[in-house]
């Protein structure tokens, strides 16, 4: 009676619509063996590059990427959710980087294959 599914929104409709981001290629180039996605909010953040950086999207996300990976090698036994931090230049130099906060979240993807989701803390 109550297992009627109501509604569904699959990881492949979430990208589609830009509600996820897939990193693909530089994710396996950092070393990842699954796909792996970053939601909106933490591809805006990635985005927001101050004017006089000289920082790159390409060099933030394999920041992000290769700090996970090395949480992931730290990690002492297999997880769902790793939290960790890395370095990101958010204001106008000569402002310092400061450390964000992610969640590295492992799940079942749509067809049930193994997917890594990058997150802000408090995303879901």
């Amino acid at each position: 009676m109550y297992d009627d599914l109501i509604y569904s929104y699959t990881r492949a409709e979430a990208i589609e619509d830009g509600v996820l981001v897939e990193v693909g290629p530089i994710a396996q180039e950092a070393g990842y063996r699954v796909s792996v996605a970053l939601t909106a909010e933490l591809w805006g953040k990635l985005n927001a590059i101050p004017e006089d950086s000289a920082d790159s999207l390409e060099g933030r996300l394999w920041d992000l990427l290769f700090m996970g990976m090395l949480a992931m090698k730290r990690q002492k036994s297999p997880a769902q959710e790793l939290f960790y931090e890395f370095l990101l230049q958010l204001g106008k130099l000569p402002a310092q980087p400061r450390l964000v906060k992610v969640k590295m979240v492992a799940a079942p993807g749509d067809n049930g294959e193994l997917v890594i989701t990058i997150m802000l803390p408090h995303e879901d």
